[in-house]
């Protein structure tokens, strides 16, 4: 029996169904081992000797670490299948090093869908450990504890706030320098001016785009008050244009424009798409057959292999839509750090249409499939042609223009035409020196606006085309600055807290270069070249450590710390001023001045209830109004616990009360486990029904219904 270690359960079931039963698939689920805590400022690094790390076994995964060693023992050959890239690189050197297997030639799978061909040809040509992409990832690693670590501990000592981070920092700058833009921006008045006309009973708007040759442009209302004192009734056509324009289908999705697509058409947060993406790829049942749906979800690239196009896209578009609708790979685009380890997101498959797929998965994931199938496919079609008609109407100096567009062939659209703006209707044919009379004017103030905020799509636009942080990183360093409160996100607007504003106006002023995107993206390049080979680990880790370390000193000696805020109160155990301070989760509390010397902290005292103004029915104490969980009001007995009554705001105190389910014998199921007093019987819950104790709320005990059974 040969074993398979792949990263996760879903991706091991899945390809267990392709393997027969002389393979054994299992997962390490996610990484095994990381940096210790242990020697000089807990960093689990040895600086001095040449950047030794001290890894240790993640605890939760002590036991799996267990049932995968006596598993590879069994084994006659471990074959390592992590995911294609530097994280899954890494993992499977990890998995080598813990379950004693030889580097050097231990085979690695490697393969960027999860289908029975991809799978077959991995284990037909497997490779080895790539250790540049493994020093990569170590060093990468190392940074992001160094930087973590020592500049998280200033910041919590000296201004109680919880970590910095080497793509979290810089990205926490770029969305506090945009609130900081739009709280200066100075908005300016302009006009904008349109008249309506009608074309074959139709009504058309023509906004002013010329005044006497020259661009139209309006500050105030005198000078719009002006120009439509100028604006005749009847309006002469004085030019008609039409174009032939052929309209190129975007490139198919990497990590970063699928999330923003995903936000912008479904409102989907970046780890939601991450989320979906990943139960597409590992693999969900379609049509009885389990299979990945998608290609590997990380990626920065837009590249489409030939075999996709000339095996899968070419039959299913020649079949489908006819030859003209037949395009080709169009040469992906570069960028910053682009590595271009792996395809684009495209299907697996283009039998597997989305409307197949639909009846199968959820809503969420048969959006998402219907949007990467669909974005892939247009990519390799023909482009879209369109005839553009522009039309100017003139009179008095003023020329106001029109514009209509008609499609000539549909090209690429007739996939994804769903997903795109509308087009310009398409106009009446209109002649030069046509007169049409000016059926309405229409002028309105308007002012200039800033920038929007960041949204959860705009803010990966922006970390992509700074070259900071990875297609792995994108949604999980959002989810980290909304964890440490440094953010707010609210509909998918970002905006920084206080906090957060603190924490970028700290660095900046000691660590520039820890909120610099520039320093970041230099800092993947380095990673980049690590992996390349270009660079060794330890010529990165030097040139990275010594100017850090350096400002680090520095800034350790000038850093000033926050006076504590105090209450106005003195500690009843030491006499000293009691202050506002802060746990390490960013929780507020009151504490004593004298910490250490001194512990005392400050009880919460519990506001007084409000009382209703009528008594319980059930046992005659005032009736309060108290808050649930969800912090919604409600109204309950003052004698609580002794006293259960309860009623929303708004019953109606006389009504009779709800009649309670009466169970008999032909409802119970079996006999309760826990209280032996009750009998177990169906009941309903907000989402599903469960098997309860007829005992409650004595006794607690629930089973979930097995509906296979």
């Amino acid at each position: 029996m040969k074993l398979v270690i792949v990263e996760s359960p879903k991706k091991s079931e899945t390809i267990t169904r392709y393997l027969g039963s002389d393979y054994k698939v299992v997962a390490s689920e996610g990484h095994i081992r990381d940096l210790s805590t242990r020697g000089k400022g807990g960093l689990g690094i040895d600086i001095d000797n040449e950047f030794a790390a001290d890894w240790e076994i993640t605890p939760r995964k002590k036991a799996l670490i267990g049932k995968l060693s006596a598993e590879a023992a069994k084994a006659e050959e471990v074959l390592l299948a992590t995911d294609p890239d530097r994280e899954g690189e890494a993992i499977s050197w990890h998995l080598a090093q813990v379950l004693n297997l030889p580097v050097e030639s231990t085979k690695r799978l490697q393969f960027h869908e999860i289908t029975k061909p991809a799978i077959l040809d991995a284990l037909q040509h497997p490779g080895l450990i790539n250790l540049n992409l493994v020093k990569a990832q170590e060093t990468r690693r190392m940074e992001d504890r160094i930087i973590g670590f020592k500049v998280s501990s200033l910041l919590q000592r000296n201004i109680n706030v919880q970590s910095a981070g080497r793509v979290q920092s810089s990205t926490l700058r770029m969305i506090v320098d945009r609130k900081n833009a739009i709280d200066a921006f100075v908005p300016e008045e302009y006009w904008t001016i349109e008249i309506e006309i009608t074309i074959e009973g139709k009504k058309f708007k023509c906004p002013l785009v010329r005044v006497d040759g020259q661009p139209f442009k309006c500050h105030s209302k005198e000078e719009a008050d002006a120009i439509l004192a100028r604006i005749p009734e009847t309006l002469s056509v004085s030019s008609v244009s039409k174009t032939e324009k052929s309209i190129f289908p975007k490139p198919a999705f990497t990590t970063s424009t699928m999330q923003q697509e995903a936000f912008s058409k479904f409102r989907f947060s970046n780890s939601r798409t991450q989320s979906i993406a990943q139960k597409l790829y590992e693999g969900l049942t379609v049509n009885n057959e389990h299979v990945g749906l998608i290609t590997y979800m990380r990626t920065d690239s837009t590249r489409i292999s030939p075999e996709f196009f000339q095996r899968h896209a070419t039959p299913y578009i020649l079949e489908t839509y006819g030859k003209e609708y037949l395009g080709s790979i169009r040469a992906a685009k570069g960028g910053k750090n682009i590595q271009d380890a792996h395809e684009a997101i495209r299907p697996t498959g283009t039998h597997r249409t989305p409307d197949v797929v639909a009846q199968y998965v959820t809503a969420e994931e048969a959006k998402l499939y219907r949007l990467i199938y669909c974005r892939a496919m247009a990519s390799l079609m023909a482009p879209k042609r369109v005839e553009r008609t522009s039309i100017i109407l003139s009179g008095s100096g003023l020329d106001f223009s029109l514009g209509g567009t008609r499609v000539l062939f549909k090209g690429y659209s007739v996939i994804f035409g769903e997903f795109e703006e509308e087009e310009e209707g398409v106009l009446p044919e209109i002649n030069q020196g046509a007169l049409f009379e000016v059926k309405k004017v229409d002028a309105q103030q308007k002012f200039t606006k800033p920038e929007p905020p960041y949204n959860e799509a705009s803010i990966v636009k922006a970390m992509e085309e700074k070259g900071i942080g990875r297609p792995s990183t994108y949604a999980s360093t959002i989810d980290t600055l909304n964890k440490r409160k440094y953010i707010t996100t609210v509909k998918g607007v970002i905006n920084p807290t206080p906090d957060g504003i603190k924490v970028v106006t700290v660095l900046q002023k000691y660590f520039p270069d820890v909120v610099s995107t520039d320093y970041t993206a230099s800092m993947e390049q380095q990673l980049d070249k690590v992996e390349s080979g270009e660079k060794t680990f330890l010529e990165a880790m030097n040139e990275f450590y010594g100017p850090f370390e350096e400002n680090f000193e520095t800034a350790k000696s000038l850093m000033y710390k926050d006076p504590d805020i105090p209450t106005g109160e003195l500690c009843p155990i030491c006499g000293k001023p009691l202050v506002y301070k802060q746990n390490r989760k960013g929780q507020p509390f009151v504490g004593c001045s004298g910490y250490p010397s001194c512990t005392y902290i400050k009880k919460e005292e519990k506001p007084e209830a409000e009382e209703v103004g009528e008594n319980c029915p059930e046992c005659g104490k005032p009736l309060v109004y108290k808050k649930n969980k969800k912090g919604e009001r409600f109204i309950g007995c003052s004698g609580f616990p002794s006293c259960h009554y309860t009623r929303n705001l708004g019953d109606d105190p006389n009504a009779a009360p709800k009649a309670k389910t009466v169970y008999t014998e032909a409802d119970y199921v079996k006999p309760c486990p826990q209280c032996k007093k009750g009998f177990l019987v169906v009941k309903k819950g907000k989402k599903a029904s469960f098997l309860g104790c007829t005992n409650f709320p004595r006794c607690h005990y629930h089973e979930w219904i097995n509906k296979k059974k």
